[in-house]
């Protein structure tokens, strides 16, 4: 189940980018499980990481070789996270990246690994070693959608989104894929992200516009308040698009690529969330009127893992007293009651602390009723807000995490 329709965009390959793919039967047999893409000398590239302390070992590794070589490839394996698995997890990520570099003719500190699945399980090495000829031959023939295709677990569909941007008469592109539909809070969710551009942006600067942009999309993003073990997003600049590198983010080229940038991003992160494990309904949770950014932020968050008021959002009930109590829960010390105001899709359901005069329970449950859904709570206490996405909770995703082993 999954909200909306959804088509994987024609999106052509980044200038320094290659993709492959094989299929290793790592949990299932006869499906794209092991991609692999290749970049070009020269790029930039940048990621960050889940935070969560039982990190699995690609994620250990990859930020190792990260800081030690400029990466050249990326191995992605599905079907298994290769998380809580010890010192063989490590073991078998170091021998996978050992192995793409030996077929590469590079070191192995330029392979960066990433694995997505279930946790504790061992990785099945000899598998994925011996696919990787398979995903080496399909360089030249590979797109984003086999990638997309490739790197799924619970997903329904692939994710991918591209912008071909112009600025002041250059040209550039915007590529990306991301997977995830459950154990999603980023901070960053069983999620993976992969953005490529053929602009050209220095090395450090492209970390620090990652980690902004991440903050403002996939760290935005939550389905079930889980942080998982595998998180990663990665951004490729291989300087292909022939513009002046970006070395000061104040330009306006910079500002106006990194617009397009946070632009994919949401619409990756916005993806994941519409085909959120069980979800029928796309759920925007703004809250405005804020003292500050990080009390905005924090209510947000609330309300959008409140189990309360996402079975509310799965039966369409306007239960709105959940809302007001998970605000009042939330923990702000100068919260005034007296002031806050809530709307359900332009519906003002509370004014001052209480019912509005004009709410009725018809508008509502009309409110309540579409796929997509926004929540805006006003605090009546400043200028800051922010806002998040997520999902309802059905009976769907029960049985989904239920039976995700068996």
């Amino acid at each position: 189940m999954a909200v909306g329709e959804s088509k994987f965009p024609e999106i052509p390959l980044i200038d320094g980018v290659r993709i492959g793919y094989a299929k290793a039967g790592i949990k299932k047999a006869n499906r794209k499980d092991v991609v692999l893409f290749e970049i070009c000398e020269g790029a930039s590239v940048a990621g960050v990481f889940t935070l969560n302390a039982f990190c699995a070992a690609p994620v250990t590794l990859c930020r190792e070789h990260l800081s030690k070589a400029p990466a050249r490839f990326l191995l992605i394996n599905t079907g298994n996270a290769n998380a809580g698995t010890g010192v063989k997890g490590m073991s078998n990520a170091q021998k996978s990246c050992a192995a793409v570099a030996e077929i590469a003719a590079i070191e192995p500190a330029q392979v960066l690994p990433f694995s997505t699945g279930v946790i504790g399980e061992p990785l099945p090495i000899d598998k994925l070693l011996s696919s990787l000829p398979e995903a080496f031959s399909r360089l030249s023939s590979g797109k984003w959608l086999d990638a997309g295709e490739g790197i799924m677990t619970t997903d329904t569909r692939p994710k991918g989104a591209y912008r071909s941007c112009e600025y002041e008469g250059l040209s550039f592109n915007l590529a990306g894929i991301s997977k995830g539909a459950g154990m999603i809070r980023p901070n960053m969710a069983t999620m993976l992200g992969f953005v490529a551009t053929d602009v050209a942006i220095d090395q450090s600067l492209l970390h620090e516009i990652l980690k902004d942009v991440v903050n403002k999309s996939f760290n935005r993003i939550t389905i079930d308040s889980d942080t998982s073990t595998n998180d990663s997003c990665m951004l490729i600049a291989t300087g292909k698009a022939g513009n002046e590198k970006i070395t000061d983010l104040s330009s306006d080229f910079a500002r106006y690529f990194i617009e397009q940038l946070t632009s994919i991003m949401q619409e990756l992160a916005h993806a994941i969330v519409k085909d959120g494990e069980g979800a029928t309904k796309f759920v925007s949770v703004e809250v405005a009127g804020s003292e500050s950014k990080e009390d905005a932020t924090k209510v947000a968050f609330e309300i959008a893992h409140s189990p309360l008021v996402k079975t509310a959002l799965f039966a369409s009930d306007p239960n709105w007293g959940r809302i007001l109590a998970v605000v009042g829960r939330a923990g702000l010390k100068s919260l005034d009651v007296s002031k806050v105001a809530i709307f359900i899709n332009d519906v003002e359901i509370v004014k001052e602390g209480a019912r509005s005069d004009s709410y009725t329970e018809e508008l509502g449950q009309s409110a309540m009723s579409p796929e997509n859904i926004h929540i805006k709570i006003d605090l009546g206490l400043g200028l800051s807000s922010d806002i998040v996405w997520t999902t309802d909770l059905s009976h769907d995703y029960v049985t989904i995490n239920a039976e995700y082993r068996t």
